[in-house]
């Protein structure tokens, strides 16, 4: 089966960020399907083979630090070229769409019109709801027409992928299109679990990390505000990654002793974070929409068996306290952080978090979950 894959922001492992498109194209290559993945790229244009995927890349610059015009522009710009390549591959069997963005809907509709090929719609993110949550979408004419458009997304699907069940709650709302749920994966081959042996104290304290996006999204004052409530407490905070909101969080922490900012890593670097590290913050803006998300980072801290620390509500938050992997609080309540997680200064409680978390991973196992896309490929 050939399969045409649209992601415009895939990425290797070397690159380092999200990197289940490369993750699920790799696995259906595995499978003996050939892929033709259409991804936009800063610096590259051309097709080259990764790891057995056919990669078209369009010379489209993108990054996280991008205002909402520039970014729009960005995402315009590459449903334009992205159906250019489509048309010169001519003929496939799917196509697998994933947003975000969900201006990606507009190549997935025009590849079934034009091309006759069905496909797949992978939903990571609730578009428009969310940009509207935060305020970045206000003209109601607008919010109408991308309502519209988000169903005709789902409705001309063959089938939609959620990677949450609060994702695909959302969606059955809206469409009478299929919905699976297939969360993001925990790659248990590639992060081993590394379990704290020694005794918390302030000379050895709890070392919390944030690996991910600095983005106005991830609303990482939480986080900042936590370690300020906690100065007194051992606990140290590390955060690693890049995004427009990473110069005002470290002003923000400026006279802050408990806390340290590292640049953006690959796949590789996080594993050897992960390993220093004991517990995993998951960081969001408190709104809604966003509680439904499947942030992939909570998966690598199962597969690595760190505690979580989260500031998300949702299935997530759920599975936190269902599975006692640490847990979920209000981000707006510094201090309810710094009693939270006085309990985990005990060995004893971290340890037992810990290995909780390592154990649920393999609910969500790559293996699985890849598998899970392919039967749901192969037996259309």
């Amino acid at each position: 089966m050939t399969i045409l894959y649209i992601h415009q922001l895939f990425k290797t492992p070397a690159e380092g960020g999200g990197i289940r498109s490369w993750y699920l194209a790799n696995a259906l290559v595995k499978a003996g399907h050939a892929v033709q993945m259409i991804s936009s790229h800063n610096e590259k244009e051309g097709s080259e083979i990764i790891d057995g995927i056919q990669v078209h890349y369009v010379h489209i610059p993108y990054d996280n630090s991008f205002g909402f015009m520039r970014r729009l522009w960005a995402y315009g710009w590459f449903v334009l070229k992205a159906r250019q390549v489509a048309k010169k591959i001519g003929t496939a069997d799917l196509a697998y769409v994933m947003t975000t963005p969900l201006t990606t809907g507009f190549i997935a509709t025009w590849i079934k019109r034009k091309l006759n090929i069905p496909y797949y719609f992978e939903v990571g993110d609730l578009w428009p709801d969310i940009p509207i949550e935060m305020g970045v979408i206000k003209n109601p004419a607008l919010k109408k027409w991308l309502f519209s458009k988000e169903k005709e997304f789902y409705d001309q699907a063959e089938k939609v992928i959620a990677l949450s069940p609060d994702i695909a709650a959302n969606i059955c709302t809206k469409t009478a299109t299929p919905v699976e749920v297939i969360p993001n994966m925990a790659d248990t081959a590639f992060f081993k679990p590394t379990f704290r042996t020694e005794e918390i104290s302030h000379e050895m304290p709890l070392k919390i990390l944030y690996c991910g996006a600095h983005g106005r999204a991830n609303h990482l004052e939480f986080l900042v505000e936590a370690a300020r409530a906690s100065q007194s407490l051992p606990v140290r905070f590390t955060l690693m990654g890049a995004g427009s909101e990473k110069e005002r969080m470290t002003q923000l922490a400026t006279g802050l002793t408990n806390i340290t900012f590292l640049s953006h890593g690959s796949k590789e670097d996080v594993r050897e974070q992960m390993a220093s590290h004991d517990a995993l913050y998951i960081s969001f803006q408190n709104l809604p929409m966003l509680h439904t998300g499947s942030p992939n980072k909570f998966f690598d801290a199962l597969a690595a068996g760190k505690m979580v620390v989260s500031n998300l509500g949702g299935w997530t938050a759920n599975l936190i306290e269902a599975h006692e992997l640490g847990f979920a609080y209000s981000g707006s309540n510094p201090e309810e952080f710094s009693h939270a997680i006085q309990p985990y200064f005990s060995l004893d409680n971290l340890r037992s978090a810990q290995e909780n978390a390592h154990r649920l991973s393999a609910d969500y196992s790559l293996e699985s979950l890849t598998t899970q896309v392919i039967s749901s490929v192969e037996n259309r």
